[in-house]
């Protein structure tokens, strides 16, 4: 493992497996009262520190497994000297766990631990449970301790991820309602600006060239009166230029027949066929108009593609006298109106918003559907006055 890469928890576990292996040999070398015990002490020592050192311990397992292999041959060679080298069993315990995979550390600490008694047996010490009892706890320790320490790693890694998880999520859903927000907000102020400043100057424009035609011919005033109108027909007109910015994209760049005929384009080659049709002379609508309709259509279209699944979907905007229709048939699953809520987990199928739209604008809306049936959604708005065909 990368130093660098280590709390400074871990810096001290790995600093105290040091000075407890160092310990343990230094104990080994002077309990051994033999040349050849502080020498196997003293390689067993110089292979291990080889593999604090060496980089390619810790950036490659297979040069870790071969270090680790040497050392518990150097430590074999010390277990054969002298019975004092089976207290280094318990830091290899931790070795292995750490270095090996689980198929092969845990044979491995097994192993360890079985060569510690066979050695302390083969020295020809007294036999009592301590002599069993010991080795095996300690790798049952060290078993426990490390298994312990990687499933409550890898569950705070899992616990990390999800937190990255829901900070990007809740960084989109943040941006998704800013741009809703905004979108609301310019639909909002589109709508302000037509019902008060733009019809207030237009009854001025009106109430002004009423009194232009009152007045006898050479009135003084007629001149002011002609500047005031005037003055309200060009507020008027930059009135109508906010409006129309603030309009939806979908809206800028053309009429709502447009904007409907692109939004049955964009259904793409794997979407449904989509056809649009206009019936009656067209007239200019006022924003808040235009807005709504565009706004129904798409959730009407979105609504066949999504959770109907049709494979024909036909949208018709019908200008009939005083009122203009929208009406969007698909051929889909269809189901029954009557068991749609607004609280429901789909949204209501956006039904709750679209009724919402035309009735703030004083029209009416209907859904016809049928489970197997397909859906029709219609929407009728009176136009208002001077706008009627």
């Amino acid at each position: 493992m990368d130093p660098r890469s280590l709390t400074p928890a871990l810096r001290a576990v790995r600093l105290c497996l040091h000075l407890l292996v160092a310990g343990l040999l230094v104990l080994a070398a002077l309990r051994s009262h033999s040349a050849a015990g502080v020498a196997a002490a003293a390689v067993t020592g110089a292979v291990y520190a080889a593999g604090s050192v060496l980089p390619a311990v810790r950036e490659s397992q297979r040069a870790a497994a071969v270090w680790l292999g040497t050392l518990c041959l150097a430590w074999l060679v010390l277990l054969w000297v002298t019975p004092e080298g089976l207290w280094i069993a318990f830091p290899l315990y931790f070795l292995q766990l750490h270095l090996l995979p689980v198929r092969w550390s845990l044979p491995a600490v097994g192993l360890t631990a079985g060569a510690a008694i066979l050695s302390y047996v083969r020295h020809g010490a007294a036999l009592n449970p301590g002599v069993f009892i010991g080795p095996l706890l300690g790798a049952a320790v060290a078993v426990a301790t490390v298994l312990g320490y990687q499933a409550l790693y890898r569950e705070s890694e899992r616990r990390r991820r999800m937190v990255e998880e829901l900070i990007a999520t809740r960084a989109e859903l943040a941006a998704a309602e800013r741009h809703a927000g905004t979108l609301a907000e310019r639909e909002r102020l589109a709508r302000e600006i037509h019902d008060t400043l733009a019809q207030g100057l237009s009854s001025i424009q009106l109430l002004l060239r009423a009194a232009e035609r009152a007045l006898p011919a050479d009135s003084p005033a007629a001149g002011h009166i002609d500047a005031a109108r005037r003055a309200a027909q060009d507020n008027l007109a930059e009135a109508r230029r906010f409006v129309r910015a603030l309009a939806p994209p979908d809206l800028e760049h053309g009429s709502l027949a447009g904007a409907l005929e692109r939004l049955c384009g964009a259904a793409g080659p794997d979407g449904p066929r989509v056809r649009f049709a206009v019936s009656g002379t067209p007239v200019e609508l006022p924003t808040p108009y235009e807005v709504a309709l565009l706004r129904i259509a798409q959730s009407s279209l979105a609504n066949a593609v999504r959770h109907a699944g049709a494979s024909r979907v036909g949208i018709t905007l019908s200008f009939m006298g005083g009122s203009v229709t929208l009406d969007v048939v698909d051929d889909g699953a269809g189901f029954d109106p009557g068991s749609v809520r607004p609280s429901s987990a789909e949204g209501g199928f956006g039904l709750p918003a679209m009724r919402s739209r035309a009735e703030s604008l004083g029209g009416s809306f209907t859904v016809e559907s049928a489970p197997g049936q397909g859906t029709a959604v219609a929407v009728s708005l009176p136009l208002p006055a001077g706008a009627e065909a």
